[in-house]
């Protein structure tokens, strides 16, 4: 089993940016990406970005790219969610999850879901 535990949520301006961080614990050799999800409140659950944890392998929404960056630590089994430019529409709660696959925007291809983390904009 892997575990993946989010952290970095909060409430921030629009224009501001926040910083997400998913640590992945467990069996990690079975993980070959790590992706970021969002959901808001009555709307599906929708792909943000995913990266592959080896090499450079990167893959974002259209809604987020020139935003956000996608990051890993590998040492520390980490992954990070850098977010700029911030817009109320990005309020949600932001899922981190681990595949074994490669960084699919489909939300199949991962097995191991976090609990999630509140990401607020204000206008």
């Amino acid at each position: 089993q892997v575990q993946v535990v989010e952290s970095g949520g909060g409430l921030v301006q629009a224009g501001g940016s926040l910083r997400l961080s998913c640590a992945a614990s467990g069996r990690i050799f079975i993980i070959n990406a790590m992706g970021w999800f969002r959901q808001a409140p009555g709307k599906e659950r929708e792909f943000v970005a995913a990266i592959k944890l080896s090499g450079t392998s990167t893959n974002y929404a259209d809604s987020v790219k020139g935003r956000f960056t996608i990051s890993r630590d590998s040492a520390k089994n980490t992954v990070y969610l850098h977010m700029s430019s911030l817009k109320p529409e990005d309020t949600a709660v932001y899922y981190c999850a681990a595949g074994s696959g490669w960084p699919s925007p489909n939300s199949v291809a991962y097995a191991y879901w976090g609990q999630g983390t509140q990401v607020t904009v204000s206008s």
